[in-house]
C-alpha cells in the first residue's frame, strides 16, 4: 500500500497534522492507498509557494509561446503515462479501466489544444472618441487559481481547469477529493517532469472542512474553478464572494432526453443506455429523465430494457467490465434510498431495484442499472439529482408538453433530442435551456468546444475558447498624448 503527502513546491509534503486518510478500492472494499489528511498548515504553505510562483518565479517572467512549449509537453507525458493513471484512478473509483483509458489518453489533446492558444491571447486597440489619448487592452491572469474535483472523473475534470488556466499564465492549488486523489498526485508530480517551474501546480488533499474551505476563502486566492454537485457549489460560491473572487461552477444535472415518435428507437435506446449507465450514472451529464412520446413508449421501453440488460457489471479493471460500483460507501447508501424515495413515490421498476446479487460482486457497492416506469415530473426521482444507475422514464403528448417537462427543473446542464426530423430538431434544440444539446447522441464532449449549464447546473463555461476567458481579467491602459496636462478640474470626460 502506497502512502501519498501533498504535492508543494515542486515537492512532497508530509501533512502537518502527521494525519493521514485512508483510499478505498469501491469493488473490494479494502485500502489500497493513504493520502494526507491537510489542514489550513497545509493549504497556506501551497497558497504560498503558487504565490511566490506567480509573482516571482520564472514562470511569470515566461513568454506565452514557452508555457505552450511546456503545456505541448506535458500532453505528451500525459499521453505516456495513460494507461498508469487510468488504472489509478480506476482503483480509487471504481470506473472501468478501459473507458478511463479512452478519457485519459484523450487528454493529451486538451494540453496540446491551450498550448496552441497560449500566444495568441490579443488585446485590442478601441477607436475611441478622444484624440489626445492612446488606448489599449491587455487580458492579463488572476494569479493563484483554486480547483475544487470529485471524484467521478478526477483526471478528466481537473484537466479541464489546468489546461486553459496555466495557458493564461495562472498558477494552481489543486484540492481533490479525498475519496479519489491519487491521479491528480501523480499527475501533479508529472508537470515537475515536464519542466514546469517549482510552485505553478500545488495538490493538497484531505476534506472540504479542513481543506476546501479555507483554500476557497484564502486572501491570495483570486479565482477558484469548481466541479460538484449543487449543494457545495452553492457553499463555494458564498464563500468566494466575501472577497468577491470569480468562480467557475460546473455543477450537477437531471438532463432530459426526448425521444420522438419518427425517432430510430433503436438508436435512441442505445444512445440512451450510454448516456446515463456508462459511468454507472454518475455522471453530472448523464441523460436521467428520459422522455417518450406516448405512441411509441411501450416499444422504446422494450429496446430500453433489452439494451440495459446485456450491461456486464464487474471487476472495474477488467476490460470486459463496461459498468463498476459506486465510487464510495456513502454514496451507495444514499442511491440505495433514492431506491427507497422510488418506491414509496409509487414508481414502477422495470428493471434493476437494488443492490447487486451477481456472483463476484459482493463485496464491491454494486447497484444494478435501474429503469423506473410510472414517473412524474414532481416526484423526486424526477427532480433530484441522484447520480446512480437509476433511469426515470416519463410520457409525453407532443412537442409542446416533452419541452414544457424539460425544462421544468432547477438543472440545465445537458439535453437530448431523438427525431428524423430536422426542423423538429433546431426548433426543439433552441427552446431546450441546457448549456449543451445533443441531437440523436448523447454526451459528447470536445476541448474545442464550451461546456457548462443554465441555472443551477452552474456558472462559466470549460473547454473551447471560452474556456481560456474564464482564467483572464482585462485591463485598459491609457496614454496621454498631450505635451501639457489639463486643466486641474477640466472636462476629463469630454
Amino acid at each position: 500500500m502506497k502512502t501519498y503527502n501533498h504535492f508543494i513546491d515542486g515537492k512532497w509534503a508530509e501533512p502537518a497534522t502527521g494525519l493521514w486518510l485512508e483510499s478505498e478500492n469501491p469493488y473490494t472494499r479494502q485500502t489500497w492507498a493513504r493520502i494526507a489528511r491537510g489542514n489550513t498548515a497545509d493549504v497556506d504553505a501551497a497558497v504560498e509557494a503558487a504565490l511566490q510562483a506567480f509573482e516571482t518565479g520564472p514562470w511569470t517572467r515566461m513568454t506565452a509561446s514557452a508555457r505552450g512549449k511546456l503545456l505541448w509537453r506535458m500532453g505528451d507525458l500525459l499521453e505516456a503515462n495513460a494507461d498508469r493513471l487510468a488504472s489509478l484512478e480506476s482503483l480509487d473509483n471504481g470506473r472501468p479501466v478501459e473507458d478511463v483509458k479512452g478519457i485519459i489518453r484523450h487528454l493529451s489533446d486538451y494540453f496540446r489544444y491551450f498550448a496552441g492558444l497560449a500566444d495568441k491571447i490579443e488585446g485590442a486597440v478601441p477607436p475611441i472618441e478622444k484624440p489626445d489619448y492612446f488606448n489599449y487592452t491587455r487580458h492579463e491572469p488572476y494569479g493563484v487559481v483554486a480547483a475544487i474535483t470529485p471524484w467521478n472523473s478526477p483526471l478528466l475534470l481537473v484537466v479541464w481547469k489546468l489546461a486553459p488556466g496555466l495557458a493564461a499564465g495562472n498558477t494552481f492549488v489543486l484540492k481533490p477529493h479525498e475519496v479519489a486523489s491519487v491521479g491528480t498526485l501523480e499527475l501533479a508530480a508529472l508537470f515537475t517532469q515536464a519542466g514546469f517551474p517549482d510552485g505553478v501546480v500545488n495538490v493538497v488533499t484531505g476534506t472540504g472542512a479542513e481543506v476546501g474551505e479555507h483554500l476557497v476563502g484564502h486572501p491570495d486566492v483570486r479565482k477558484v474553478a469548481v466541479t460538484g454537485g449543487e449543494l457545495a457549489g452553492r457553499a463555494i460560491y458564498q464563500l468566494a464572494a466575501r472577497d468577491f473572487k470569480p468562480v467557475t461552477l460546473e455543477l450537477g444535472g437531471k438532463s432530459p432526453n426526448i425521444v420522438f415518435a419518427d425517432a430510430n428507437l433503436d438508436n435512441a435506446a442505445k444512445g440512451s443506455v450510454m448516456g446515463m449507465f456508462n459511468t454507472s450514472g454518475q455522471a453530472c451529464i448523464a441523460c436521467s429523465r428520459v422522455l417518450v412520446q406516448d405512441n411509441v413508449y411501450e416499444a422504446f421501453l422494450e429496446k430500453l430494457i433489452e439494451h440495459t440488460s446485456a450491461a456486464r457489471l464487474g471487476d472495474p479493471l477488467d476490460p470486459a467490465t463496461e459498468m463498476g460500483p459506486m465510487g464510495c460507501r456513502p454514496h451507495f447508501e444514499k442511491v440505495m434510498t433514492y431506491l427507497k424515495i422510488a418506491a414509496d413515490e409509487g414508481t414502477k421498476v422495470v428493471l434493476g431495484g437494488g443492490a447487486s446479487t451477481r456472483p463476484g460482486l459482493e463485496n464491491g457497492y454494486f447497484i444494478e442499472p435501474t429503469i423506473l416506469t410510472e414517473v412524474t415530473n414532481d416526484m423526486r426521482v424526477a427532480r433530484e439529482e441522484i447520480f446512480g444507475p437509476v433511469m426515470t422514464v416519463l410520457r409525453f403528448k407532443d412537442d409542446e408538453e416533452a419541452i414544457r417537462i424539460a425544462n421544468d427543473t432547477s438543472f440545465g446542464l445537458g439535453a437530448g433530442v431523438w427525431t428524423e426530423d430536422m426542423r423538429r430538431a433546431i426548433r426543439v434544440s433552441d427552446r431546450l435551456q441546457a448549456g449543451s444539446v445533443y441531437v440523436n447522441s448523447y454526451r459528447v464532449v470536445s476541448y474545442m468546444s464550451p461546456f457548462g449549464g443554465y441555472k443551477n447546473s452552474g456558472l462559466g463555461r470549460e473547454n473551447g475558447q471560452e474556456a481560456i476567458r474564464e482564467y483572464l481579467q482585462t485591463k485598459s491602459v491609457w496614454i496621454s498624448l498631450n505635451d501639457t496636462a489639463p486643466p486641474p478640474f477640466g472636462k476629463p470626460y469630454g
